[in-house]
């Protein structure tokens, strides 16, 4: 059997996330860098963004983000742009909801900007407006159909 030098196994090389709890300064867009939200995840660290510019764009997670920063479907993203690849984008950071928040509240975000609600694909939340009608006063026999 060899013996372990190392300094423990797998737990841990995860360690501990003890910086949640503290505030961390609020970041803001910079030349070449667009906000975002986050409408499918595509796999392979890579998912596809809305910018609040109107264009969407498919974004890579970098290393420094990739199993440390777990991103979802309708999260407010950082995203810092190619120049020359106006469709692609890498992810720099990921919002809070509560910095997200701030974030509109500056008008850094436009206001139609949807915290906390999915995102469809044509970009619209999941109210499409869809009304049922049917007849309420009209009785259905079961033993005639």
């Amino acid at each position: 059997m060899p013996k372990n030098k190392g300094k423990g196994g797998k737990n841990r090389r995860r360690g501990k996330n003890e910086n949640e709890s503290e505030k961390r300064e609020l970041v803001f867009r910079e030349d070449g860098q667009e906000y975002a939200q986050v409408v499918k995840m595509l796999g392979n660290g890579r998912l596809e963004a809305l910018c609040f510019d109107g264009v969407r764009r498919l974004c890579h997670i970098r290393g420094k983000l990739r199993k440390k920063v777990w991103i979802n479907q309708s999260d407010i993203i950082l995203i810092g742009l190619r120049d020359f690849q106006d469709n692609k984008a890498d992810v720099i950071l990921k919002y809070t909801p509560d910095e997200a928040r701030n974030l509109k509240l500056y008008g850094e975000l436009p206001e139609n900007a949807k915290i906390n609600e999915t995102v469809g694909p044509e970009g619209e939340g999941d109210d499409d407006n869809i009304t049922f009608d049917f007849d309420a006063t009209a009785e259905v026999d079961i033993d005639d159909m």
